[in-house]
Order: structure tokens, then sequence, then C-alpha cells
């Protein structure tokens, strides 16, 4: 499944930031979590909403963006 699938972005949720499946959890949350050192398995347990494949969108979204930022230099 294609990140693109999971991550939206809506300019009156959260400000536009990108987030999950429109749930008002963002990327940035995510990568946040992970890296405070929060496993993925912590995450869900924690807001059980999400689920493996949208923390593993979040990541696929990251890479993707720094690829493209990285391209543009």
């Amino acid at each position: 499944m294609h990140y693109s699938e999971i991550i939206t972005i809506e300019p009156n949720k959260r400000f536009g930031q990108p987030c999950i499946r429109g749930l008002r959890i963002t990327v940035y949350d995510i990568l946040s979590w992970l890296a405070s050192g929060m496993s993925k398995e912590g995450i869900i347990n924690d807001y059980p909403e999400l689920t493996m494949d949208d923390i593993n969108a979040v990541l696929s979204y990251a890479a993707d963006k720094e690829h493209k930022i990285l391209k543009a230099s």
C-alpha cells in the first residue's frame, strides 16, 4: 500500500499538517514518538485506532520527503 492511501492533508484539520487517515494524529506526532524511543507496538497500544500500516506509511512518507529535499539541492 502506498503512503498516499493513508496520509491525508486537510486544510481545516491540524492546520493542514499531514495526518493519518483523516484522524487528528499527525505524521510529526508519530515520528516524534518513534524518535523518543517508543516502539511501533507501544504506539499502537497507546493509540489503538492506529495500525502497523499507518506507522509504516509515516516512515515511507518521511523517507520520500527527505529524498525529494536531497534531489532539489
